[in-house]
């Protein structure tokens, strides 16, 4: 499973914001035709994303997904195609609610590879979660394809839909975030945390970054290129952290030589489950360094 730390959203609308993504660090990109595009300017934002798009994958080796229109609107199959001609891992689809949506994105993108010459499969999909409906469905919905990569909570929109104000702390949030993070985990794809909307509050991002990855993410949305470094600092292994996991697996292992299933470090026990964890911990920063 791949795993991104920064998914920075991109207006399809913006000429100087699409030139200058490559510089700014995010794992990966997602080039928005949805909120980010008044309903006039569909078409041309469709144009300026394909052109853009060959331009940014020369100048970065981050993942590159687009963000389309939702299915059932006018957007949706036009946006899709749009982008089937150009270098692209893969779509995010937003306010996705059933297992039965994931069907009709499938089969276009199966059109897609086979307009491009790529095997089945190859275009990854990240759905999006942004209602009740939708949590209700969410593990059943990231079990429906084989592409799908990733899941991503859009919190405004949830927020919205249960009719609750959306806070600095974002407890009101916790259940939805611990929800969406389980199912990822249980189908086997990443969990994408929400959007920290307020960019000049850096204190208020670090806050909700850390307390997304207690719950499990190792992904975030940002929608402002200065959330970047922050972000992908804090969904990073630290030092202290990379050093606690070598001596807990040393220790584990030296134990597990001697015949003991557990063993004392410092004061703690040591068992299975903590050595599995430090290994995981030290297995992901191996990956963070070969990208």
């Amino acid at each position: 499973m791949k795993m991104f730390r920064s998914y920075l959203y991109v207006p399809g609308i913006q000429e100087q914001m699409l030139a200058k993504a490559p510089e700014r660090g995010a794992d990966a990109y997602i080039l928005d035709l949805e909120d980010s595009v008044p309903l006039a300017e569909k078409d041309r934002a469709r144009g300026m994303v394909s052109k853009a798009l060959p331009d940014i994958g020369r100048r970065t080796h981050a993942a590159l997904f687009v963000r389309v229109n939702g299915i059932g609107t006018d957007q949706f199959v036009d946006d899709l195609f749009s982008v089937a001609d150009v270098p692209l891992t893969g779509i995010s689809v937003p306010k996705i609610e059933s297992p039965q949506q994931i069907p009709v994105v499938d089969t276009l993108l199966k059109e897609a590879e086979k307009r491009r010459g790529l095997n089945a499969g190859s275009l990854g999909l990240i759905v999006n979660i942004e209602s009740a409906l939708g949590l209700v469905h969410v593990y059943e919905i990231l079990k429906a394809s084989k592409r799908i990569v990733g899941v991503a909570l859009g919190g405004e929109d949830y927020a919205l839909d249960l009719d609750i104000t959306r806070t600095e702390s974002a407890k009101e949030l916790n259940y939805a975030r611990q929800r969406i993070a389980v199912a990822a985990r249980a189908a086997e794809v990443q969990a994408i945390d929400m959007v920290f909307p307020d960019v000049n509050n850096e204190q208020g991002l670090i806050t909700n970054t850390q307390a997304g990855r207690r719950m499990g993410f190792r992904g975030k949305q940002v929608i402002h290129p200065k959330q970047v470094a922050v972000v992908n600092e804090l969904l990073s292994p630290s030092e202290e952290e990379l050093s606690k996991a070598r001596a807990v697996v040393s220790a584990y292992e030296e134990g597990e030589r001697s015949g003991k299933g557990a063993v004392a470090l410092n004061g703690q026990m040591i068992d299975r489950p903590v050595f599995e964890r430090a290994r995981r911990l030290l297995s992901l920063a191996k990956d963070e360094t070969r990208d």
